[in-house]
């Protein structure tokens, strides 16, 4: 940034959300005299405890589980790492955290940083505990945080993490056509390009806000019915009017297991099938230990002995 755009002070942060790809670099734009002076750190009401809750009380496992989501340490060729689908890659740097100085709390909030004026949307339980979205009336431009990026987003990310609420994710993106979408002449998100003009910045919201409520309604429509998320996630296929979208597509999230996480946060990971609820962990094979016995001898008996148990330590858990 500052080489294209200029050595230019930082007078203020807003954290759009509590995930650490969006305040972990924090302390690569702001000095210990910037924090000491008391710059305003703006986040959404609820951004800390969700930010430790999320990244640290399961960090380890949530890790590991990124290691195979992103593949960051894979060689970056095309035999490697091509891409992550919610950008090219993962940051390996130094995660840091400053903690806030203001939380939005409500929807309207209207706040002037360095001269310029900015309305704020609280999105709770969409696509972060913690989320919001802003619009800045002077310049018609409007941040949709993670909310709304060009791909289908996850509802049940398999780094590990808590399911997010579909529905919820649905109606704050609607609030946002109504409250911005005819004066947005710039929208833009955390992740991927912008979008140009209030009618295009219209549609694509609309789609958005329709492919999180198809989801959410028609995986509870077949539950209903007596479907397994498995059965739910084979066979939920998009309408034509979402499918033809390229934003709509599965680069991130898929249409499966975004179901399968719906289903999960009605009805738990159970499927009502008896067998699976108490079904015995899977071993290794026995014919992955199986050895060649000798030869029996006068002195020995004719029969085999028994297979040693197969040993599951060190096996991966992925």
């Amino acid at each position: 940034m500052r080489a294209h755009r200029g050595d230019k002070p930082v007078t203020g942060v807003i954290y759009t959300h509590s995930h650490v790809d969006h305040y972990g670099g924090v302390r690569g734009v702001l000095s210990q005299d910037d924090i000491d002076a008391g710059m305003q750190i703006v986040a959404p009401e609820g951004f800390l405890a969700a930010a430790v809750s999320e990244n640290v009380l399961a960090g380890n496992a949530m890790g590991r589980r990124a290691a195979y989501m992103y593949g960051a340490t894979l060689p970056k060729d095309g035999r490697g790492h091509v891409d992550s689908g919610l950008g090219k890659t993962v940051s390996m740097g130094h995660v840091s955290l400053v903690p806030p100085t203001l939380a939005i709390r409500e929807t309207g909030e209207r706040l002037t940083l360095d001269g310029v004026e900015i309305v704020f949307q609280v999105t709770p339980d969409t696509e972060a505990p913690a989320e919001m979205n802003f619009f800045f009336p002077g310049f018609g431009a409007l941040c949709m945080a993670e909310n709304c990026t060009c791909h289908l987003h996850n509802i049940y990310t398999p780094r590990g993490a808590q399911v997010r609420d579909a529905r919820a994710w649905s109606h704050y993106i609607n609030e946002a056509v109504e409250l911005f979408a005819a004066d947005t002449e710039a929208l833009f998100a955390s992740h991927h390009w912008p979008r140009w003009g209030s009618g295009e910045a219209a549609r694509f919201l609309t789609l958005q806000r329709d492919l999180y409520k198809y989801i959410h309604d028609q995986t509870l429509r077949m539950a209903n019915h007596g479907l397994t998320p498995l059965e739910i996630a084979e066979q939920l296929a998009l309408p034509p009017t979402l499918a033809a979208e390229w934003h709509t597509r599965g680069y991130y999230g898929t249409l499966s297991h975004n179901a399968k996480a719906v289903y999960q946060r009605y009805l738990g990971w159970f499927d009502g099938n008896p067998p699976t609820c108490t079904s015995c962990r899977r071993s290794r094979p026995e014919s992955a230990t199986w050895r060649q016995p000798a030869a029996p001898t006068p002195c020995s008996p004719r029969r085999a002995p028994p297979m040693p148990r197969a040993s599951t330590a060190g096996w991966p858990s992925w």
